[in-house]
């Protein structure tokens, strides 16, 4: 089947601004995350600095990639100016942002065609914890908060 879109020279036949929407649900099960974290990852969690976080890629085209979330308001997306650039057609141009405020992160989806998935479940906004899973596209990452933050945070519950 071809839309006019995918006719070489028709009215809006712009393949590089489209987004390619998942063709099963299968391709959204959640799986969760095991430890199999590498010492390399374990160091750089262990000496992430207080209200400073990290992300992981731990499925997709850069598998491995680490992305540390040191500011106010963090975007992701297809767009070459992202803060965090996903280069796949399964992630919208503006798909996401991260907040920050103190040591809390939040994501918020910014009306992405594929959606933002946190812990298994579509998202427009969800408060991430450490451990948490992130799935953007065919990205999926794990979501890993200061140490020293978590150990304010059990202080003040315990």
């Amino acid at each position: 089947m071809r839309r006019e879109s995918d006719v070489p020279g028709a009215p809006g036949s712009r393949s590089s601004d489209t987004t390619q929407t998942f063709g099963h649900d299968s391709d959204l099960s959640f799986v969760p995350f095991g430890s199999e974290l590498t010492t390399t990852e374990i160091e750089a969690i262990s000496a992430l600095p207080s209200h400073a976080a990290l992300l992981l890629v731990r499925s997709g085209p850069t598998a491995g990639a680490r992305y540390l979330l040191d500011t106010d308001v963090t975007t992701v997306g297809r767009h070459p100016e992202a803060d965090i650039f996903f280069d796949d057609v399964t992630v919208s141009r503006r798909h996401a942002e991260i907040t920050r405020v103190g040591d809390t992160f939040e994501i918020i989806d910014q009306r992405s065609l594929n959606g933002t998935y946190l812990n298994g479940e579509r998202a427009d906004r969800g408060v991430l914890t450490n451990g948490a899973e992130v799935r953007i596209g065919k990205f999926r990452l794990n979501f890993f908060s200061s140490p020293a933050d978590q150990a304010q945070a059990q202080a003040a519950d315990g």
